[in-house]
């Protein structure tokens, strides 16, 4: 299987199955002398990791990892990387391979287990091998290292939508995502989650999300025009996540309903950096090239495909039957993929921000003088 990096200069390799002995990732072109520590990485991964409540599945998986090159001791604590590959693993602790027994010969409807057979002749029906969510562990690691390549930037998501309920926008608080198992920046929305999901959870069956992603502080002129436009690096790494099948910059599919003097972003003066926007419809990013303005990009993800439920399928030979999937299995995925949308977005900011550096060095100041 190829195709387990993505980036051009900070560059993420992934690798490890759901049910095999560990998970690991290699970063590639990392600064040197970025200062950090393993408890700041070990946060963002308590963050995704399964098990915290009974909205996700109950895999108990400490996801204690351990970063194993590509840094030294600082003499005043932590860790600093040395401009080698930093490689981190994390062990699998908690497999139950034999719940997926049952699946060895059928193809679970709405899920990978059929287009990987099919590509390779050969697949990994415990969990899903590669095509598991466990595998974006790593990927919440590598955004750790990415947040030290962006000084002043401040990346954050939260949930904004679980089935047909949606947040009021209106009532919208950062600090609430980090006070409820749901990452909802709406508290008058986590209740009827919660009554939601319960009901979902006891059929057996599953539901979808979205999510919202806030980077601040992204300086103007990140990106390229037409091949290289970070908006278009943002879609693909955004729905590069496991079971994400739709993503939106700004506006979005909304843009469509709009006017030309909807939509456009005024200007005035602003700061030394960039103008003022009056609005944000564009996302922070026009042209493919960041306007330093936020930048916002929200991506669905669909229901778990492993549900209680029987569902009509075929097998590696053709024939027909029925299947559910036994197991502990997420109710909603999108929840987990929270701090997951968090660190592709700081990967991609990242790898974007040592092309920008790579390619103009100091960027002209605004405004300019004539």
């Amino acid at each position: 299987m190829s195709f387990n990096t993505f980036g051009h200069l900070f560059r993420v390799t992934t690798f490890g199955e759901s049910h095999g002995p560990a998970i690991g990732c290699v970063v590639d072109g990392c600064p040197p002398n970025l200062r950090f520590t393993l408890e700041e990485v070990q946060s963002a991964l308590d963050r995704r990791r399964p098990g915290q409540s009974r909205f996700t599945t109950q895999r108990r998986e400490p996801d204690q990892v351990k970063v194993i090159s590509g840094t030294l001791d600082h003499p005043m604590g932590g860790l600093v990387t040395t401009g080698t590959p930093i490689a981190m693993l994390i062990e699998n602790v908690d497999q139950r391979s034999k719940d997926y027994a049952d699946i060895a010969g059928a193809y679970r409807p709405g899920h990978a287990d059929f287009t990987y057979d099919i590509k390779y002749g050969i697949r990994d029906h415990r969990g899903g091998g590669r095509s598991s969510a466990r595998e974006t562990a790593m990927r919440v690691a590598a955004g750790a290292i990415a947040a030290k390549v962006l000084p002043g930037v401040t990346v954050r998501a939260a949930l904004v939508q679980i089935g047909n309920i949606p947040i009021d926008h209106t009532r919208w608080n950062w600090d609430e995502v980090g006070n409820n198992p749901f990452f909802c920046p709406d508290a008058e929305t986590v209740h009827l989650w919660s009554d939601y999901l319960d009901a979902i959870r006891k059929k057996g069956s599953s539901v979808g999300a979205i999510v919202e992603v806030v980077a601040e502080g992204v300086p103007p002129g990140l990106g390229a025009p037409l091949y290289g436009k970070l908006d278009a690096e943002l879609a693909s790494a955004l729905m590069g996540i496991n079971a994400v099948k739709a993503v939106e910059i700004g506006e979005g599919f909304n843009a469509a309903r709009l006017t030309g003097e909807e939509n456009a972003d005024e200007m005035r003066r602003g700061n030394a950096d960039h103008p003022l926007f009056l609005a944000n419809h564009a996302g922070g990013i026009l042209g493919g090239i960041s306007t330093g303005a936020p930048i916002v990009a929200r991506f669905a993800v669909k229901p778990t495909s492993s549900i209680l439920t029987p569902r009509l399928t075929v097998d590696s030979f053709g024939d027909e039957t029925e299947l559910f999937t036994k197991g502990r299995h997420d109710p909603c995925v999108g929840i987990r993929a929270v701090p997951v949308g968090e660190a592709m977005v700081s990967c991609v900011l990242a790898d974007h921000m040592l092309r920008h550096r790579g390619q103009v060095g100091t960027p002209p100041q605004w405004p300019f003088t004539r």
